[in-house]
């Protein structure tokens, strides 16, 4: 099992990264437990070369290969595409997510045209001083869920500005919690049974390239994935029940006429 935790913080003993080490000791316990060999890698984006996305589109029109920006956003896509669970910590900064990450979803953005993570869980993490993580989770959630993660959870902890090593403690079950549902959900395969929502959003991109002209850089690369044949109903044959699959696609369908 590979899990890799990105951090978007520039606080190495600061509260994300402090909670994050928690949840590592934890699943290294679980794994313990149930004789799973876990590799659980750190990254921390303020560490990496990440130049601010231009918006030339040029990752949409000819591919992230063409990116006229040089830096470590490959390697950390390679990373991604290593691991079978994402751990996603922010801090919350003016009600949303660091500058960090938002600059490594905008540089990562050819990943909600052209969804390579199907098959993969994430659990996003925001940790606020006294205010609500509730937008920030939703903006971690909505790129995750477009980029093809299963959403395994979600946590919000408010830890005021730096937690100290006696009040630490408190926010231990909140990591084990973390913890086990990430580590059950890669262990158990849970990615391989979608949730409503994420077959819903597979058919309205399903609509939306099919309705692109030909030729065109994305339309291409579904139809290479075979995921524009009208059987298609995700991203791999989905381990859910069929009622549930007809009826995320009946309501995708009916948000496509809404939003393409």
């Amino acid at each position: 099992m590979k899990i890799l935790a990105c951090i978007g913080s520039n606080r190495k003993k600061g509260n994300t990264a402090r909670i994050v080490q928690m949840i590592e000791a934890r699943m290294q316990t679980f794994a313990a437990q149930h004789a799973t060999p876990l590799e659980f890698e750190t990254l921390y984006l303020g560490d990496m070369d990440l130049r601010p996305c231009r918006g030339c589109r040029v990752c949409f029109d000819q591919g992230e290969d063409k990116c006229p920006l040089k830096d470590d956003i490959p390697l950390i896509r390679a990373k991604m595409d290593a691991a079978d669970g994402l751990l996603l910590a922010s801090p919350v900064y003016v009600d949303d997510v660091s500058g960090l990450v938002k600059n490594w979803m905008d540089r990562l953005a050819y990943l909600c045209h052209r969804p390579a993570m199907g098959g993969k869980c994430a659990y996003p993490l925001a940790t606020v001083g006294d205010s609500s993580p509730s937008h920030t989770l939703r903006t971690l959630n909505a790129a995750l869920l477009t980029w093809g993660y299963h959403l395994v959870g979600q946590t919000g902890l408010k830890m005021g500005a730096l937690a100290s090593a006696d009040e630490l403690p408190r926010y231990q079950p909140a990591a084990d919690k973390v913890a086990e549902k990430l580590f059950n959900a890669v262990a158990q395969q849970k990615a391989q049974n979608p949730a409503f929502v994420s077959l819903l959003a597979f058919k309205v991109q399903q609509l939306a390239w099919q309705r692109e002209p030909p030729g065109s850089y994305d339309r291409t690369w579904w139809q290479a994935q075979g995921w524009l044949e009208p059987a298609c109903t995700f991203y791999f044959p989905p381990r859910a029940n069929r009622v549930k699959v007809a009826l995320a696609r009946l309501a995708g369908a009916a948000a496509a006429r809404v939003l393409t």
